[in-house]
């Protein structure tokens, strides 16, 4: 196996990323590692590095790279939802240098699994989507996974009431903050989870049928999980969801996915795989969780035609 730098150009920026070659004469699948912000193409605890030897050992190869303003990219910082030309000269490198590749796929934790999202179903290289612990925050959303995951665990935790009876916490500030919480899940219960007013009916049209549209909205002023739902939709290849137990980015993608309109049947589709780590953290910091999720994108990779 070879590790080996690429340099490639998008806007008039330079990108690097490290190629992970496997030794293999034609590999036909290659992985695209996307990288969450604002961090750059090692990941938290070398976690990109690590999945990336992982997976060249297994006969995958790997590329991971900087976009622009971050890392050893030039270029000024952007967020995820402004990747998308980074994205794509990256799988054009990729293609490059490894010209058996007939099908990547891509694999983004937190907010780059949303970057996935809203980016895939426009690269036509890319068969294949691996999300991690998906970023579908909104200030609501994220109320209602505190309400739910924070909040109702405190209420029967032990140790908290101990504390309280001790005059270590302060009743009074943990009602307030509880009080917040629950009218900002309240007040946008359906507002974070519905389309515009002008785009409803086609949105609802689109729910009840799950089709995938082949056009992009001129101005999309949607939530983000709206226009979440509505990327997974139009890509029509196979999508593993990893999800940790223990993290509130984690708790509002579960609860998004199973509640919001436009994501009704979404997780159930047959081409669908679910994997969950109960007691897994947000980035997976363990060796042991580390070494699941490398088994597991291995595994699903391998099965892809």
């Amino acid at each position: 196996m070879t590790e080996l730098p690429l340099l490639f150009q998008t806007g008039g920026d330079t990108l690097l990323g490290i190629l992970h070659e496997t030794g293999e004469p034609k590999p036909t699948k290659g992985v695209l590692i996307v990288v969450g912000g604002p961090q750059y193409r090692v990941g938290s605890h070398r976690q990109f590095v690590l999945l990336a030897r992982f997976l060249a050992a297994r006969g995958i190869p790997v590329l991971r790279f900087d976009y622009r303003g971050m890392g050893d990219a030039s270029g000024t910082q952007r967020d995820f939802e402004q990747i998308d030309a980074d994205v794509a000269a990256a799988l054009a490198a990729f293609h490059a240098a490894v010209p058996s590749l007939r099908g990547m796929v891509l694999w983004g934790l937190c907010d780059a699994a949303s970057a996935a999202l809203l980016t895939a179903w426009r690269q036509p290289t890319v068969k294949g989507l691996i999300l991690l612990n998906p970023w579908v925050r909104t200030e609501q959303g994220l109320a209602r996974a505190y309400l739910k995951h924070y909040y109702l665990r405190r209420l029967i935790d032990r140790d908290f009431w101990k504390n309280v009876f001790g005059g270590r916490v302060n009743p009074l500030a943990s009602l307030r903050s509880l009080t917040r919480a629950a009218a900002a899940a309240i007040s946008g219960s359906k507002a974070d989870l519905a389309p515009p007013t002008e785009r409803k009916e086609s949105c609802l049209a689109e729910q009840s049928s799950l089709t995938r549209p082949t056009t992009r909205p001129q101005h999309d002023l949607s939530p983000l999980p709206i226009r979440m739902a509505e990327g997974w939709k139009r890509f029509d290849g196979p999508i593993l969801v990893i999800l940790s137990g223990d993290d509130l980015t984690a708790a509002e993608f579960r609860d998004t996915a199973l509640k919001a309109p436009t994501w009704r049947g979404l997780l159930a589709e047959p081409r669908v795989t679910l994997k969950e780590l109960p007691d897994a953290n947000h980035t997976f910091s363990t060796g042991v969780w580390r070494d699941q999720i490398a088994e597991w994108t291995a595994e699903w990779v391998d099965r892809l035609p």
